[in-house]
């Protein structure tokens, strides 16, 4: 096949690895850090009513558009209530509907959320609002703020601000005072505002919800004023007349329609409490998901049972020591026995650790090799010979962990999870180049395969980049890439360059 096709092809699987990582990160929020955790704050709103004789309706404002957040899960706990999630004038609202019921109720709604800035929950924009009735004097004094206001603005956000200094100022006019007379709470304030700016032609709502800092066990909703200013929303406090929301800032309900509505009921008492937890980044980033699009949750990895996990884990960086045995053999240079020998070595330090591993693998090489070299008077077949070395491997790692027991040293014990056959073929290949090549290639091959597997250990020993690859599986068509394009490598090894250095004429 052309260089071009090979690369091509690379090129090909690198693009859609890149890709679906890009979409599973960016898009759908899994995380690329491990145990990377993400701030949770459930909201929880308790509504307690005295009930009347006959039936029982209760609606309640809950969150639709919030800018910066997503919404992870919601529920409802009510005894005997029918529940039900409905759109109303000012978003959705909750309600909760019986046929009958007796003494004081109590009725939970709760919302977890967490940040996400790149949400894009932008709202509609809005028609210019007709002109509110207002009655005398107070349309006057409108009439004369509003065009007040415009001399000193030059836009819908200088207008705002310039509105909102004005009704705040200490010595306010005599057309302020008159309007701020019926003004007596925040809430008020702001739907007197939104009276104005409506009369200015400029959309605006009212916006209520909490600021989200840690634990609050009696939470208050706090009122904001939104402006539409041709193109988007934007937030203003009404008593500073600052711009934007702060920094976690969520909206519960907009409009001025009243946050709870009970038929049947009285004495209503509506109470809020705010918890933050943290919870693991990759289970957010899997409920979202579900709630978006189940198929493509159903082709993770997660999705399997915990044991296959374990076991995938550990295969997927297999990848990864192939990928090291490719740049330091057709790169570097260093000769090994096998091509996937190193490899499987490596993963058998994982289990002994690194230190461990190396002595119990050199010592358990030497004294097979002594022992082959034993048999080779003998003169066995292949077969034979083969199994009476594994035989003896199996003896020398019984032997190892009862001595390393003895002593003290429990980790000799995990000798035995070595794979045996593949040190009784490292001692069968390394026993036949000795006696096909020399000592000198022979120990030359079994010390480069102890350099590939450490160097492979090392890297399929990084915890970030294991769960790198569990968590975005597709990033193995970018290692496959780049172990065909390293294919086509026809140069010169580095070892190699002290090798011909003669011929560079240096």
């Amino acid at each position: 096949m052309k260089q071009q096709y090979v690369y091509g092809l690379a090129a090909f699987f690198a693009i859609v690895g890149i890709s679906i990582f890009g979409y599973k990160w960016q898009v759908l929020g899994f995380p690329v850090s491990k145990d990377l955790q993400t701030p949770v704050w459930t909201i929880e709103s308790s509504i307690g009513f005295d009930s009347g004789p006959g039936s029982i309706k209760v609606n309640l404002h809950i969150p639709t558009l919030t800018p910066g957040f997503r919404m992870l899960n919601e529920n409802s706990v009510s005894r005997g209530y029918g529940f039900s999630l409905n759109y109303g004038s000012g978003g959705r609202e909750a309600q909760w509907a019986i046929r009958r019921a007796d003494g004081r109720q109590r009725i939970y709604y709760r919302i977890s959320v967490y940040e996400d800035h790149k949400s894009d929950q932008s709202d509609t924009t809005p028609p210019f609002p007709p002109p509110p009735a207002i009655n005398e004097p107070f349309r006057t004094a409108v009439e004369v703020i509003v065009a007040d206001v415009k001399e000193q603005s030059a836009d819908t956000a200088s207008f705002t601000a310039e509105l909102l200094r004005q009704m705040n100022d200490p010595s306010p006019g005599p057309n302020v005072e008159l309007l701020l007379s019926n003004a007596n709470t925040r809430a008020e304030l702001v739907e007197s505002i939104t009276t104005i700016l409506a009369s200015a032609r400029i959309p605006a709502r009212m916006i209520h919800g909490f600021d989200l800092q840690g634990r609050s066990r009696s939470a208050a909703p706090i009122t904001w004023l939104e402006v539409h200013d041709g193109d988007r929303w934007r937030y203003f406090d009404p008593i500073t007349g600052e711009e934007n929301l702060p920094e976690r800032f969520l909206i519960w309900w907009r409009g001025n329609e009243p946050l709870v509505s009970v038929e049947g009921g009285s004495n209503v008492e509506v109470g809020f409490a705010v918890q933050e937890n943290h919870l693991d980044a990759v289970a957010i980033a899997e409920t979202q998901v579900a709630q978006q699009d189940a198929a493509m949750i159903d082709f993770s990895l997660y999705s399997l049972p915990i044991q296959t996990q374990a076991v995938y884990s550990v295969l997927l960086m297999i990848p990864i020591g192939a990928l090291i045995m490719v740049v330091l053999r057709n790169m570097v240079g260093i000769d090994a026995f096998g091509t996937f020998m190193p490899v499987l070595i490596a993963l058998a330090f994982r289990e002994t650790q690194l230190l461990w591993g190396v002595i119990l693998f050199t010592l358990l090489v030497t004294l097979g090799l002594s022992i082959r070299f034993l048999l080779e008077r003998f003169r066995l077949l292949l077969v034979p010979r083969l199994s009476a070395v594994l035989i003896i491997v199996v003896i020398l790692m019984l032997i190892i962990s009862l001595v390393s027991h003895r002593l003290g040293m429990e980790t000799g014990l995990s000798v035995a999870l070595f794979p045996m056959v593949i040190i009784a073929m490292t001692i069968e290949r390394m026993s036949v180049v000795w006696e096909e090549r020399g000592a000198v290639d022979a120990m030359r091959a079994g010390f480069g395969s102890l350099i590939v597997a450490v160097t492979a250990y090392v890297f399929m020993g990084l915890s970030w980049l294991e769960h790198l690859l569990f968590t975005f599986p597709e990033l193995l068509l970018v290692v496959l890439s780049v172990v065909l394009v390293l294919g086509r490598y026809t140069g010169y090894r580095l070892l190699e360059l002290s090798r011909f250095k003669a011929l560079t004429g240096s």
